[in-house]
């Protein structure tokens, strides 16, 4: 959603696509097309290559009429309850997986925008191919998601190997996570003057639609609202190729050599040529909660967690600045109604190295709740940011620190590990920066996790003297996942000390210091 509309229409935020294009698949034909005698430079090296122009226009992706290709079919997705949904993908045959994939994933893709928005009321797709030829086809689809808010439009492209019978998401045509982020410099400079180029960010939710126009440009489209006013509908970037072809993958490489030659009596005629079947590989645009520069369970290491809860607030970006100018990283365990109204905020600090936890939708008292709230409250925001970030979050931390063996049940089968703290700050009763800094930094101890609220003035303004602090003592501020390294879903977790103190004193672990947002 676009910031400053109402919370329901989260639904616009993005489709649910990064974490669906690791679905395992049976290897398909090798597409080929029927040789004709026209030429367009097409090649990746610029020679000629046999088929006829590409349509579409200049700032979208190429079009390939669907009479173009032999047999060509379509299934309506068959989904019972729940939201009202029409949805429909193509059937190209002799390509199974790619069928079966998209039938798995728009029903992800209604199901996590129902689960996302209380006021979803429906969920209509339609699609067309961008590419055709060789081993490679592109889907694009386009959604309509309603809500009590209104109707918005976006937009997700697939693209399918037939080499290895595998669908991939749009950030497999970039090389890289570096090559990304060079793009999305780029990307941001070509942006339309009504968007916001720092709403732009190299995470695989935002590049979810890429392709090529006919001349070989890179196009990325962005939903309703996502860069741009939502009431503008549909934005988009076009890289010319000369910078974007630097950047592109080998399947990217593919990609562009299909797209940008006209199709005619496309059929899959053979079986596939490489055996093995799929061979996944991780894409850009999904970043590690954990990074690997450095090692906190080593003896004498000095790592500290820092965790703010129920944001994001209204000065989070500027908390976000001041990690940034330290190169700290933080844990924020988001609620559910801030990231509705905010998702921008929770975007950046995603694609910024910090790590998104859940906290639930609406603060409530888990223990006791029963095992139906405790798991609807958990996955809405699970829904919000996966759409939001393409992140499938993989921590928790209980209102209050609150927690029972229902909880415990609950999140051990949504692998959501229990996170409370060693350090209470107790910032939501103590309004002194001062105060707050402080406690935290006078408690502060290798493996600790420090717990704040970055809903309070006066938690961010302590943020800064914490920040320096343990800067200036040699602490690396680090997320939570890097800090315990693997947890085991449903379990509890206070601190990540390297080694196992002897014994724990103080008020660090208690839970009822939490406060409802």
């Amino acid at each position: 959603m676009a910031p400053g509309h109402p919370l329901s229409t989260i639904a616009v935020a993005l489709a649910v696509v990064a974490g669906l294009v690791w679905l395992a698949v049976t290897p398909p034909g090798v597409l080929a097309s029927e040789p004709v005698s026209d030429t367009h430079p097409g090649s990746a090296d610029g020679g000629p290559e046999a088929g006829p122009p590409a349509a579409g226009e200049p700032d979208g992706l190429t079009v390939v009429d669907p009479d173009d290709v032999v047999d060509l079919a379509e299934a309506e997705l068959a989904r019972e309850g729940g939201v009202a949904a029409e949805v429909s993908y193509p059937v190209v045959p002799g390509a199974d997986p790619l069928s079966d994939f998209l039938d798995r994933a728009l029903t992800a893709e209604v199901d996590a925008f129902e689960a996302a928005n209380p006021g979803a009321v429906s969920f209509e797709s339609a699609w067309n191919l961008t590419a055709a030829n060789d081993d490679i086809v592109g889907v694009r689809v386009t959604r309509e998601e309603t809500d009590s808010e209104g109707t918005r439009e976006g937009y997700t492209t697939y693209w399918y190997d037939a080499l290895t019978g595998s669908t991939h998401p749009s950030t497999a045509l970039i090389a890289g996570q570096g090559e990304l982020e060079e793009l999305n410099g780029l990307v941001r400079d070509a942006l339309p003057g009504t968007a916001a180029p720092d709403a732009v960010h190299p995470i695989a939710s935002l590049y979810d639609s890429v392709g090529f126009n006919p001349a070989g440009d890179l196009v990325v489209e962005f939903d309703a609202g996502q860069v741009a006013p939502v009431e503008e509908g549909r934005a988009h970037a076009v890289v010319a190729a000369s910078e974007a072809a630097p950047l592109l993958s080998d399947l990217g490489e593919r990609a562009l050599r299909s797209a940008t030659r006209g199709v005619r009596d496309f059929a899959v005629e053979a079986p596939p040529r490489e055996e093995g079947g799929s061979r996944e590989t991780a894409a850009p645009g999904i970043l590690p909660p954990a990074g690997e520069d450095v090692d906190c369970s080593a003896p004498g290491s000095k790592c500290v967690a820092l965790t703010y809860d129920d944001g994001p607030g209204g000065r989070t970006p500027e908390l976000l600045d001041m990690l940034a100018e330290y190169d700290a990283r933080a844990t924020f365990f988001v609620t559910g109604y801030p990231v509705m109204e905010d998702p921008r905020t929770v975007r950046r600090a995603y694609a910024e190295g910090h790590e998104l936890a859940n906290h639930t939708l609406s603060h409530p008292d888990l223990a006791g709740l029963g095992a139906g709230g405790i798991r609807s409250d958990l996955e809405t925001v699970q829904a919000l940011v996966y759409r939001e970030t393409g992140y499938t979050m993989d921590l928790m931390r209980p209102p209050y620190g609150s927690t029972d063996a229902e909880v415990a049940s609950v999140t051990a089968d949504m692998d959501l590990a229990q996170i409370l703290w060693s350090i209470d700050t107790h910032d939501w009763k103590d309004r002194k920066s001062s105060v707050v800094a402080d406690r935290a930094v006078d408690g502060a101890s290798p493996g600790a996790i420090i717990l704040m609220h970055d809903i309070h003035d006066t938690t961010v303004d302590a943020s800064r003297a914490i920040i320096r602090e343990l800067d200036e003592r040699g602490y690396t501020m680090v997320t939570v996942s890097q800090l315990l390294g693997a947890t085991e879903p449903g379990e509890i977790y206070l601190d990540g000390a390297p080694e196992p103190p002897a014994d724990t004193e103080g008020d660090g672990g208690e839970p009822e210091g939490d406060e409802a947002a």
